[in-house]
């Protein structure tokens, strides 16, 4: 962000540890969270009808740097709606600014933020679950910390681009304003057949020459806000129009070689995947927002051979996300859904560019396959192939704006032929859905760049695969390598970002099982401390429901006689009274 603001941030110390695991798994240096964990997964195999199952164990060594780095994020499209409300909404945060409404007084969150404002259980305490922010789990980067930079084809400054995008209130407009105006767009790749036709009229900030001078002065730009800015690494994400799909064509962009010779011969390149080439040569990790296929095989390929990282596609904001939420839950519960209709219509420039055939499919097809691994999933519910009826509608209305309407129906079918369906509106802010995602993608990318592993088969250590699928969560057509399976799955994506910073740390997934509550003869706490501590506690009718479930006349329930009570001068102090004895 130029320039940057002298408010204190709200981060905790650089490099300081949130949570401190005390285990002889895991070992903490002056440079990183080293921990042995151990991953359990099952082989399977069918012979006659009979499922055998093998169960495997390979042992990792996890290594986390500690020291957070000075992080840039360059935004392609940052004039747009999503650019100007992330940027907005960090200096918001970073200057503590609160503004009235109608509806009272607000002050700047992190609301929507899985990373900021969503917790995990991390165990149990003297007083039940000890649930803390996903942030907390290892050190990363505070979005307050985060230094903005970007492109646009609009050469509006970001304040007035704030205003033209109609988000925020204006109350917090007028004090965002003298930070928001300092903030110019560097000239972006204008390619028109790609985008929209009706968006022709904000192209006044273009860069001109070859694709390959284009590509160059990118990567220019990207060293240049580097040096200027002082920070350590730069991430580059697209949050500009959605293109249309681009043809695989060998010979043109099905390999790294083959790609960079059409670059270089003036062929057709789509702007998204002219600036994913360059953000991998300067090294950068580079994240598509929106549904266009960016992430042709030669870009993958040319990640693979310098070692950046990719993620994408689409931002999964407001409707996806609540299908990926409703039908896991339907197919979960035995529910066989047989029809969904999903219907939008919105005022942005988004949907003004998706007016257009050829960018309206590529959204259709990011949001029409999110249902797919859970419909794989069960082949009790639907045969090989089978699939449910699913239409997406998006018009735009010039009047609703930013306020994005979306509706759903789910038709399923349930027990002896009958039918169940679900209907939905759902109001969706949408650049405020997808602010906290942005900022979600690129600080969980940038924690993915410190760490590294090994298994006591490959004792050299690595990094993450060049397409980072564990960005799967926050998008709806999830980028994965090669021969992975595609999960859609809400809570699976969650856990999966959940379990691996549990991994980090040398912590087992989290499995709820909570067997400690179910046994009838707890190892961990006896029956008749637990009756002796509710009466001391002063809840005479707790230890009575207790003594009533767990004695059959006068003898427990396995039929054994009840253990004495503690003697009293096992109480802790607390718990006596004046003289030393027990409380009443």
């Amino acid at each position: 962000m130029r320039p940057e603001s002298d408010a204190a941030p709200a981060g905790g110390p650089v490099g300081s540890d949130f949570v401190r695991v005390k285990s002889p798994d895991v070992k903490y240096t002056e440079e990183h969270i080293e921990a042995r964990y151990s991953y359990h997964t099952a082989t399977v195999s069918r012979c006659r009808g009979t499922y055998t199952v093998t169960p495997r164990t390979t042992r990792f060594t996890f290594r986390t740097q500690r020291s957070v780095p000075k992080l840039g994020v360059m935004l392609v499209g940052w004039g747009g709606n999503n650019g100007t409300t992330v940027t907005a909404a960090v200096l918001a945060n970073k200057l503590g600014l609160s503004w009235r409404t109608r509806t009272g007084v607000k002050t700047a969150n992190y609301f929507g933020s899985l990373l900021q404002a969503s917790t995990v259980c991390l165990g149990m305490g003297p007083d039940g679950e000890v649930n803390v922010p996903f942030r907390d789990l290892l050190p990363m980067v505070h979005p307050n910390d985060i230094v903005f930079d970007g492109w646009d084809i609009s050469s509006l400054d970001l304040g007035r681009a704030m205003e033209r995008a109609q988000v925020l209130d204006w109350a917090l407009q007028e004090q965002l304003r003298p930070h928001m105006e300092q903030l110019k767009p560097r000239p972006s790749i204008y390619i028109p057949e790609f985008i929209a036709a009706n968006q022709e009229q904000r192209a006044d900030n273009v860069l001109m020459g070859s694709k390959a001078e284009q590509v160059e002065q990118i990567r220019k730009d990207i060293r240049d806000f580097k040096k200027k800015s002082g920070v350590d690494k730069v991430i580059v994400l697209w949050t500009a129009n959605t293109e249309r799909m681009c043809d695989i064509v060998p010979g043109v962009n099905d390999t790294a070689a083959t790609l960079l010779a059409t670059i270089q011969g003036g062929s057709e390149v789509s702007p998204s995947t002219l600036f994913a080439v360059a953000s991998i040569q300067e090294g950068c990790a580079y994240i598509n927002g929106s549904p266009q296929n960016t992430f042709v095989p030669g870009v993958v390929e040319l990640a693979m051979q310098q070692g950046a990282f990719i993620g994408g596609d689409d931002f999964k904001s407001g409707q996806t996300k609540v299908k990926s939420v409703l039908v896991d839950f339907l197919v979960s519960a035995g529910l066989k859904p047989t029809s969904i209709v999903s219907y939008n219509h919105l005022g942005n420039n988004d949907g003004r560019n998706l007016s257009a055939p050829q960018q309206f499919r590529s959204k259709e097809i990011s949001k029409s396959n999110v249902v797919d691994d859970m419909v794989r999933s069960n082949n009790v519910l639907y045969a090989p192939g089978e699939k449910p009826d699913h239409c997406v509608v998006i018009k735009y209305v010039p009047n609703v704006g930013d306020s994005k309407r979306a509706m759903d129906e789910y038709t399923s079918e349930i027990m002896m032929g009958g039918t169940n369906t679900i209907v939905m509106h759902n109001t969706c802010e949408d650049s405020l859905l997808a602010s906290p995602i942005i900022l979600d993608l690129v600080i969980l990318t940038e924690l993915c760049q410190r760490i590294t592993f090994c298994t006591e088969e490959d004792p050299h250590f690595q990094t993450f695969h060049s397409v980072l699928s564990v960005l799967s969560y926050l998008c709806k057509a999830p980028l994965v390598p090669e021969g992975a399976p595609v999960i859609n799955s809400f809570f699976r994506q969650r856990t999966c970002i959940e379990n691996l910073m549990r991994a980090c740390l040398g912590l087992p997934p989290q499995n709820h099982m909570q067997l400690e509550h179910e046994m009838q003869r707890s190892t961990a706490r006896p029956l008749s401390l637990l009756l002796f501590r509710s009466r001391v506690a002063g809840f005479p009718s707790l230890s009575s429901r207790a003594l009533n479930a767990g004695r059959v006349h006068g003898r427990l329930a396995n039929g054994s006689p009840p253990p004495p009570p503690p003697p009293v001068t096992s109480l802790p102090p607390h718990c006596r009274g004046h003289g030393g004895e027990a409380a009443p």
